[in-house]
């Protein structure tokens, strides 16, 4: 039977089990999780928090990991300044970076949202504000949120990932991890269809009345 769990992973935490190339061994995912066959469906980096999945069934892996398949990922980052919406808006429309331009990638500004404490702090300056945005992106690059925000003049302080495609982090705890439900994943270049999670204290919506005049006509 597959197994597939999700884990909150603490900073400073390698996304793999094992550390072959410091003198000096970092933390790895093999301290928080001890099940044998399973490996990760994705990277995290390391200075980054948050959820990641873990699988024993190498085609899930791929399907949840590979390029192609556009799995949507939602990041809530704090970052250095006080933007504004509009200041947001070239990574709704996609930026370049050194790589090449981004895909168009959702992104707004929310209210902090009620975390754990950072292990360690992150460092702020006093003279600056800070601000929370929600991004969700469908790549995989090399730091790529990082260097999005920086790319528009706003330094991330905090990364933390909140959802991978229609898998969420729930009230799971750094270093805390669970049996995750299986959503059905679609064949690899098939875009799935993700709502964005909900930003901390926004209100859900309403569902539509029916305008009066298009129910169905009475026997």
């Amino acid at each position: 039977m597959t197994r597939l769990i999700q884990f909150n992973k603490p900073f400073g935490v390698l996304p793999q089990f094992t550390d072959r190339k410091s003198p000096t061994e970092r933390p790895t995912l093999s301290l928080y999780i001890d099940l044998p066959g399973v490996y990760p469906a994705g990277r995290l980096d390391r200075d980054s928090e948050g959820l990641m999945l873990l699988t024993d069934d190498g085609g899930l892996q791929a399907k949840i990991s590979h390029p192609k398949n556009k799995m949507e990922k939602t990041y809530w980052v704090q970052v250095e300044g006080d933007p504004t919406g509009r200041d947001l808006e070239p990574l709704r429309k996609g930026l370049q970076l050194n790589d090449g331009p981004t895909r168009p990638a959702q992104a707004r500004l929310i209210e902090a949202p009620k975390l754990w404490e950072r292990d360690p702090p992150v460092r702020f300056r006093k003279s600056i504000p800070d601000r929370w945005l929600e991004i969700v992106i469908s790549e995989g690059r090399n730091r790529q949120v990082r260097r999005m925000t920086a790319a528009i003049g706003l330094p991330t302080l905090r990364l933390v990932r909140v959802g991978i495609g229609p898998w969420r982090l729930g009230n799971l705890h750094p270093g805390e991890w669970q049996d995750a439900p299986m959503h059905r994943v679609p064949p690899v270049g098939v875009t799935p269809k993700v709502r964005p999670e909900r930003a901390p204290g926004e209100r859900p919506r309403r569902p539509r009345k029916p305008r009066k005049g298009k129910g169905p006509k009475p026997d």
